[in-house]
């Protein structure tokens, strides 16, 4: 199999990459030119990080409660223990989001994989 058939239709990866990543940049380049002068101990900046956190617990309770997909093939339990692996790392990594999303995942996918 060449590389070209491993990837498919190139056109389409260059589309999603350009509607995807290029707008996220854009906004990303405009947050830290505006945001540069805010202090990270503002009220507002305070706010914001507790609004991102709520979304971010919201959207992983509505997929762990009711998955789409692939992920509904998943057992209730594989589920609910990625999820509690994911916030025990988050607390043990000092509220760390990064390492709380990862560890969940990783969870998930070695236990999807053992289970077969």
């Amino acid at each position: 199999m060449s590389f070209a058939q491993a990837i498919g239709d190139w056109q389409a990866l260059v589309v999603l990459f350009v509607a995807g990543v290029v707008p996220n940049q854009i906004w990303r380049m405009l947050g830290l030119w505006f945001g540069g002068g805010i202090d990270e101990g503002s009220e507002l900046l305070v706010w914001v990080r507790a609004v991102a956190t709520a979304i971010l617990a919201g959207v992983i309770a509505q997929i762990v409660v009711e998955p789409p997909g692939a992920l509904a093939s998943v057992p209730d339990v594989l589920r609910y223990g990625a999820a509690a692996a994911g916030l025990v790392a988050f607390l043990l990594a000092r509220r760390s989001i990064f390492a709380g999303v990862v560890t969940g995942e990783v969870f998930m996918l070695a236990g999807k994989w053992w289970l077969g």
